[in-house]
């Protein structure tokens, strides 16, 4: 009988292989492996198919992330609306104070926030990619809350020179100081909005953004308590007026940072990540990836936050009472826009997903869904704008009182100009979110630096300051500047294959025949 070619393997040998096999599989098996909220939202991708379900599957994972993002957005502006309500009840100087320091902090803030934000594309393309996301998750994350301390220290140094800053814009001399009062105190709270800001990145791609929702709802409460007691001197605090309501914000922004931290640590499938290990230690290049991909969303957010900033300034050269309507229609119009902005936030997952994956479809279907439902959105909020302006002012103010007339007229005429650019406002935000799921953020910077400063802030320095129009010149300026922001970044997204934003294996979709 010949020798055999492949004689029997030992048992040892046969033992060997067996305990690599099994550490292999091991390890496919938990690299594989996502949490059920995760699983949730990018179902149809686990399965092994692409994009199953088409439109109608792919609006409904956009929805799960969506709508508590929404939610959490809305629900923070009523945290920064109680701040309004209370002040509002001290006089109209405290309340133009209030909105330049507001004003200026929130420009800072939208900055950083813009920096750290660049996570989300970043831990989303790593589930795209199917890779075990744990090492990844935690490092990336580190490296944003590094980034958050930092520049929140950064900013509070900054603030020193607000009553400087405010003189300098032409404010009353009043005014500049209340405002710098109220600053001093307000950008304390920049380092734990920021610390909450990477959290809430870090629930949300995993699936968990209802606790955004949850923990914001809790700091509405909160935000309540603390300005009820400190601007008025109720439940035996010290009454402080305008500074009261500066202390109550950060009070409130500390509470929901630690909100965060404890939602986190009590989450079996959250607290697997160790997010909160080896804190102190570096990770040098994705460090580097952050602030490649943040920086130009931070500038990008800061010229947008900078057009309203200093449509604020502009008010405050007209007069006292054009700056308080412009803060009260302002805040209305903000609310609005927290859902396409939340709707933005989910857009940047969901592509960025797709990205990871190197789906083609996919990114084309995110990308419909999200538009599909912001702009649906936006065209509501512009017909409420018109139908029911005084219903949405009394909120703040009674527009039945003859004191606050001037004040009701200029409103609704600010309210009215907002309700025209609702559709381009949302189309803006939305598209802006696709483009940095594709984690293209420098064209889209250029984009609103353009757009917000050149064109739409010397728009309504010339109609508010050189024309009759007044302060309706300059919401005019600002409609100017959202539409022609919308239409330059919508046509950067509809070409985005022929400017290789795609991800290769996505090009080759596109250019390559397909062999059945």
């Amino acid at each position: 009988m010949p020798p055999l070619n492949n004689p029997m393997p030992s048992s040892n040998a046969l033992l060997q292989r067996w305990k690599v096999w099994e550490r292999s599989r091991a390890w496919l098996a938990h690299s594989m492996t996502l949490s059920p909220g995760v699983s949730r939202a990018y179902g149809h991708i686990m399965t092994g198919q692409r994009n199953p379900s088409g439109l109608a599957g792919e609006l409904a994972a956009t929805a799960r992330l969506a709508v508590p993002l929404a939610a959490a957005n809305v629900m923070q502006m009523a945290v920064h609306s109680i701040d309004i309500i209370f002040v509002a009840r001290l006089g109209q100087d405290e309340l133009a104070a209030a909105s330049l320091a507001m004003a200026a902090f929130w420009f800072l803030n939208y900055g950083l926030s813009g920096l750290v934000s660049a996570v989300a594309p970043m831990l989303s393309a790593e589930l795209g990619r199917r890779s075990n996301p744990v090492r990844e998750t935690r490092r990336s994350l580190r490296m944003a809350c590094w980034l958050a301390v930092a520049g929140s220290l950064a900013g509070i140094a900054l603030a020193t020179f607000s009553e400087e800053f405010f003189l300098a814009t032409g404010q009353q001399p009043r005014i500049a100081t209340l405002a710098a009062q109220f600053m001093a105190i307000l950008v304390l709270s920049m380092v734990p909005v920021q610390i909450a800001t990477a959290l809430r990145i870090f629930v949300s791609v995993m699936g968990r953004p209802v606790f955004a929702t949850m923990i914001t709802g809790l700091a509405i409460v909160v935000n309540a308590i603390a300005n009820y007691a400190f601007v008025f001197g109720n439940l035996g605090a010290p009454e402080l007026g305008l500074i009261g309501s500066a202390l109550a914000s950060l009070v409130t922004s500390s509470i929901m940072a630690l909100a965060y931290v404890a939602a986190i640590a009590a989450n079996p499938r959250l607290r697997r990540y160790r997010i909160f290990g080896r804190w102190w230690r570096p990770e040098w290049q994705r460090l580097r990836d952050i602030v490649r991909i943040g920086t130009p969303i931070g500038l990008t957010l800061m010229a947008e936050a900078g057009l309203f900033t200093g449509a604020a300034f502009l008010m405050g050269r007209i007069g006292a009472a054009e700056l308080a309507a412009h803060t009260i229609a302002l805040q209305i119009a903000s609310f609005s826009f927290q859902v396409p902005n939340g709707i933005s936030q989910a857009a940047t997952i969901r592509v960025g997903y797709h990205f990871g994956a190197a789906s083609l479809s996919g990114i084309t279907q995110a990308g419909r869904a999200a538009l599909l439902v912001g702009v649906g959105f936006m065209c509501l909020a512009a017909a409420g704008f018109f139908a029911f302006p005084e219903v949405l002012m009394s909120i703040y103010i009674d527009p039945s009182d003859p004191a606050n007339a001037t004040l009701v007229a200029l409103t609704t005429q600010y309210i009215f100009i907002a309700a025209a650019f609702q559709i381009f406002d949302g189309t803006q935000a939305v598209t802006a979110g696709l483009l940095r799921g594709l984690q293209d953020t420098r064209v889209p910077m250029l984009i609103a630096v353009s757009a917000y400063w050149l064109i739409g802030f010397s728009a309504a320095a010339w109609l508010g300051l050189a024309s009759p129009l007044g302060g309706s010149g300059v919401w005019i300026g600002l409609a100017i500047s959202l539409v022609v922001a919308a239409f330059l970044l919508v046509s950067r997204w509809s070409r985005r294959a022929s400017l290789k934003l795609l991800p290769a294996m996505a090009q080759s979709e596109i250019y390559s025949p397909r062999i059945a």
